[in-house]
């Protein structure tokens, strides 16, 4: 019986809420590596979907669907001081729970900043509000109130999440590459810095997930590796993006928010309906969905160098996803249909026979063009590392067991995001379930092989502007 590390030891209650793909892989996760008693361990869960799984572990499980209404007295009985409040949910407002845990005393992390049903689609909120960056703005808000209260982890997966360690590794490399002997930074400012020093000028979170499965996806029918609910919802938001320092003009139909801390812009359509050029080293050149995610705008917001209040440099960050054919195939199909959601779904898992989940960072405009960095992780290897996982859940399930951890580690933390907490630790804690982690340098850009076919309008002096690898 292989033994496993534990990281920490806690003696609290632990109360997952949710538990689809990604809660059914975490679980086997938080077993191994944290120390402490399953019957301390209670599933809140809106569907019955897991709970052979629960079972399996003897883990207690509760089908009960967290309304407005219903959340403070199903989770106040559940939860106190030093207990640990887990959201791996959709449709459930990320805000109202973290605000409970802290009233409680409790832990908290989450995956992305969730709104309760709808609020990724309610025609009566414009599309800034019905943005990420709004959501961000909402838990933004709350950091000084909950200033050195309990930890509450906020966007933790693998992106939003382990994604902004990347970014860090992979400056690091770039620094040691160019012959700057860079020590790792000490604060945010040292981690601008840093970017700035080397000239980069773009970030994409570059994805491409090749996972291919037994049965082909059907007509009518939306097939995905991971949730299919959070793909759909948050395809739909307003496509984002950071926004450079460097960029010119803003896109036809881009627009900025009149209020927050304006590191990001949004366009007037849904990110599924939106691709953009990107680059990972298995793959090459391909189109990604511009999907809005918060790490667009946290690491534009992170990474951002400002005098007398306003951005002297600033990196473009957005996510570039390209998921599995069957998912891409959905996509088209719901789109076609206006957004109408088909009437079957299913979650790709024990009958996906080969691909690889290859998910990273392109660091682009620095001094030797550009880097992706990132893991490689076949299914094959993803079923060797843990069980109820496949490639694309166990990037983020390890990214959720390191975001639990440091928040244990770091107990009186209040509100954080990925960017502002230990990379080192938390790398440490993933890696060992990441497949080969690695750093890929190409002469690849946004502008190669453009104007093959048809005359384009586009900057050849700056390769970096947001226009030029944009696709309508």
């Amino acid at each position: 019986m292989t033994e496993y590390k534990k990281h920490v030891t806690f003696g609290g209650r632990l109360v997952m809420v949710g538990f689809g793909s990604i809660g059914q892989g975490v679980l086997p996760l938080i077993l191994r590596h944290i120390d402490m008693p399953k019957d301390r361990i209670v599933i809140v869960t809106a569907e019955p979907r897991g709970i052979e799984e629960a079972a399996e572990y003897g883990i207690e499980f509760v089908q009960t669907a967290l309304t407005r209404d219903n959340y403070r007295a199903e989770l106040t009985q559940r939860l106190g001081k030093g207990d640990f409040l887990l959201n791996l949910s959709v449709d459930v407002s990320s805000i109202a729970l973290f605000e409970l845990a802290h009233e409680l005393g409790a832990f908290y992390l989450d995956t992305c900043i969730e709104p309760w049903a709808g609020g990724y689609t309610d025609p009566s909120l414009t599309p800034s509000q019905r943005s990420n960056y709004a959501l961000r703005e909402k838990a933004r808000k709350l950091r000084g109130k909950f200033a050195g209260g309990p930890t509450a982890v906020l966007t933790h997966g693998a992106n939003p999440g382990l994604v902004s360690h990347f970014v860090k590794e992979a400056l690091l490399k770039v620094a040691a590459d160019t012959g700057r002997k860079a020590a790792i930074p000490a604060n945010r400012e040292g981690w601008a810095a840093l970017a700035r020093d080397l000239g980069v000028k773009t970030i994409h979170v570059a994805e491409r997930d090749t996972q291919v499965a037994a049965v082909a996806k059907q007509p009518g029918e939306f097939v995905n590796t991971w949730s299919i609910d959070g793909f759909v919802g948050e395809g739909q938001q307003p496509a984002e993006l950071g926004w450079g320092s460097h960029e010119k003009r803003l896109p036809t139909d881009g627009r900025r928010h009149d209020f927050g801390c304006d590191a990001a812009i949004y366009l007037m359509r849904p990110g599924a309906a939106t691709r953009v050029r990107t680059w990972t080293p298995n793959e090459g050149p391909f189109h990604g969905f511009l999907i809005t995610h918060n790490e667009a705008i946290s690491i534009a917001d992170y990474y951002t160098v400002a005098q007398n209040g306003k951005p002297v440099y600033r990196p473009t960050v957005h996510y570039a996803y390209h998921p599995c054919d069957d998912a891409v195939l959905s996509v088209h199909e719901i789109a076609g249909k206006n957004w109408h959601m088909q009437s079957a779904k299913r979650l790709m898992m024990e009958e996906i026979v080969k691909g690889v989940d290859e998910l990273g960072v392109l660091l682009m405009g620095h001094e030797k063009g550009a880097m992706w960095y990132g893991s490689h992780l076949s299914i094959d290897e993803a079923r060797k590392l843990a069980p109820h996982n496949n490639a694309t859940s166990l990037q983020v399930t390890a990214a959720v067991l390191a975001g639990m951890v440091w928040a244990l580690e770091n107990p009186n933390s209040g509100v954080v995001e990925a960017d502002e907490i230990d990379h080192v630790r938390c790398m440490e804690i993933c890696r060992p379930y990441l497949g080969e982690v690695s750093g890929t340098y190409t002469d690849w850009t946004p502008l190669q092989d453009r104007e093959k076919l048809f005359p384009e309008q586009i900057d050849r002096e700056c390769p970096w502007q947001f226009e030029n690898f944009r696709v309508a």
